[in-house]
């Protein structure tokens, strides 16, 4: 028996976008009050709308067609621009209720004006943003790192979703930028692809280039389970799996599952290891415990996480000390604002630590903001990030 789903959220949301075209309406016709600017303006919010829905109901059988692409992309930088314009023109409203008079033309030129910014901005994020990767340094210092390894340094990065990229150059930007750093260790923490192994398949070429000297070493996320896509049967999906550990492989990467390596350097050394995916609503796969075993509480360990949830519920209660641990998952939602001292996402009501290091007293955690992307095929403020983390001792104990 199907599970029977309510019409009032779909009512409450339809009342809502209905609201705000109205307002947004309402301010253009300050600037004109040409009669054909109503219908040709709700005619074009419709039709927007009734392509999201039935690419959304033909989502099931054609999957996200060329047509969901189009309209969810469509529709999102419309609600954005149009949110954006019905904030600036409530605050000029209020102004206005509080000095008298009517609404200034000016004031809804400048939110028109910021409308068509958001508009250029969003799609600067589609066509050149998802790809205009950055290098982000961090250096962590430790009272109990060996000697051997004082700056000794990491490039991370996360969250290719290979299934998303389109452009083999712009990819290979990102390659370069990531062998340019010359780093002693490279990691991948997690979701290689989007759902299916065959993903990551024309991009071997690209992502085996990356070579560090003491070793490449990667986790799974929780996308490359194979969890978000319909099966045949539960043979294909472990057949997928299978398949994605073994192009791992191919890539020259060490996949860590649930286990750990020891990194020598000068005859000292130290633990990095890796779980499989653990995190609050995604699954709780990993186990720390595991990946620990045989591990002295006093040596000096890395954790490749994917999920930063595992963090706090698991990493810093674990019965020795974890000193580093790296992850990703977030994409820092794609979207955001980092300029300025400002440090914003929509992601931050999800997770309250998203991007970048946090931690004290040696113990640290960093968050990746990802190579790749995935549903929205963009990223506006919230760039695809490389990151180089150096581990120095700190000053007293050199």
């Amino acid at each position: 028996m199907k599970r029977k789903i309510s019409p009032i959220p779909f009512i409450i949301i339809g009342l809502l976008l209905f609201a705000l075209n109205w307002l947004v309406l309402s301010g253009v016709h300050v600037i004109s009050q040409n009669p054909l600017i109503t219908p040709i303006f709700w005619g074009f919010m419709i039709l927007v709308t009734a392509c999201l829905v039935l690419a959304i109901f033909r989502m099931r059988d054609n999957g996200m067609d060329i047509l969901f692409k189009i309209a969810t992309h469509a529709f999102l930088i419309l609600f954005v621009a149009e949110l954006i314009f019905a904030v600036l023109l409530l605050a000029g409203d209020i102004y206005r209720l509080a000095a008298g008079g009517p609404r200034s033309v000016y004031w809804v030129e400048f939110c028109i004006a910021i409308l068509i910014l958001t508009v250029f901005i969003f799609l600067y994020g589609i066509i050149r943003g998802k790809y205009a990767y950055r290098v982000i340094r961090h250096t962590l210092y430790f009272n109990d790192l060996p000697e051997q390894f004082d700056g000794f340094t990491i490039t991370q990065i996360s969250d290719v979703h290979a299934g998303s990229f389109r452009n083999p150059k712009a990819v290979k930007r990102g390659i370069d930028l990531i062998k340019k750093q010359n780093s002693d260790l490279f990691v991948f923490t997690g979701d290689l692809v989007n759902n299916k192994a065959e993903e990551i398949k024309p991009w071997v070429g690209h992502f085996s280039q990356i070579k560090a000297p003491y070793g490449q070493f990667s986790i799974l996320g929780n996308h490359d389970y194979g969890d978000y896509v319909k099966w045949p049967n539960d043979a294909e999906k472990r057949q997928n799996l299978q398949q994605l550990k073994q192009y791992h492989a191919e890539l020259g990467y060490r996949l860590l599952l649930d286990e750990h390596v020891e990194i020598f350097k000068g005859g000292q050394k130290i633990i990095l290891a890796g779980v499989e995916n653990w995190g609050i609503g995604f699954g709780e796969r990993g186990d720390l415990k595991k990946a620990m075993t045989g591990v002295n509480p006093s040596d000096f360990k890395i954790l490749l996480s994917h999920d930063p949830t595992h963090w706090a519920a698991e990493v810093v209660k674990f019965s020795s000390k974890i000193h580093l641990t790296l992850s990703g998952h977030t994409h820092g939602m794609q979207f955001g604002i980092e300029a300025f001292g400002i440090k914003w996402s929509p992601v931050k009501y999800r997770y309250a630590h998203w991007a970048g290091v946090t931690g004290q007293e040696g113990v640290y955690l960093n968050i990746n903001r990802g190579f790749g992307f995935l549903g929205f095929s963009g990223r506006v403020g919230i760039w695809p990030e490389v990151t180089v983390i150096e581990l120095k001792r700190t000053p007293e104990m050199s």
